[in-house]
């Protein structure tokens, strides 16, 4: 059995779930309310003392982060078309994934978190354009292939999707990004049977309409 601990709403969570819908790998959720300050109970810091989420337990095997779609891709995958083994093609989907997770991921959370546990009134201007930059970078990794690191759908495709469909549930426009706008529309039909709906639109906007809450009270 698999444990997987999780948040709905959690972006890097939703990646993982719609991965595991792509292998067939059957996960046991388990639902952490980080809002709730769950992930600082004893129980969940003895399995993950960087008491983060997702957090995946394979039989006691224990990783977090999105580490987990290398692992459940090199372990239960019937093949390497999401993570190649290739060292060329293995690198880039890294770089993607390193790239969602220490800028893109992190400007959508500098940009919006705060605003939507309302800590602030509005997004600063200085975190939206670093935002704006990010966005800039991803349409460059994609003038030239269908998806984030080359022209098959990969882990790095799950993850920087389940971030973008976050920012765009924020209010955050990727029209202005042609590729990007292509790219989230072929990622929304390729995912389509991993439950590209139910799993991870419907998990952004928990977040969307947090946010909107937020925002509408304090500037209205």
């Amino acid at each position: 059995m698999i444990d997987f601990y999780y948040l709905p709403a959690s972006a890097p969570c939703r990646a993982v779930m719609m991965l595991a819908k792509a292998i067939g790998v059957r996960l046991n959720l388990k639902i952490v309310d980080i809002l709730k300050r769950e992930q600082l109970k004893f129980s969940f810091i003895k399995i993950n003392p960087q008491h983060s989420i997702p957090t995946l337990n394979d039989n006691g095997f224990i990783l977090w982060e999105r580490a987990i779609m290398i692992y459940l891709v090199s372990r239960y995958a019937k093949n390497d078309d999401l993570y190649p083994k290739n060292p060329r093609r293995k690198s880039i989907v890294d770089q993607r994934l390193y790239f969602d997770i220490g800028t893109l991921y992190k400007n959508v959370y500098n940009t919006y978190f705060d605003v939507m546990l309302g800590n602030i009134k509005q997004p600063l201007e200085k975190e939206v354009q670093d935002l704006e930059k990010s966005l800039e970078i991803l349409n460059i990794f994609l003038q030239d292939t269908k998806f984030v690191a080359g022209n098959c759908l990969t882990i790095a495709d799950f993850s920087i999707v389940a971030t973008i469909s976050t920012a765009e549930a924020f209010g955050f426009d990727i029209a202005r990004y042609d590729n990007v706008a292509a790219w989230y529309k072929r990622c929304r039909n390729s995912m389509a049977k991993f439950d590209f709906e139910e799993i991870n639109i419907t998990g952004a906007k928990i977040l969307g309409n947090m946010y909107k809450k937020n925002l509408k009270l304090e500037t209205g």
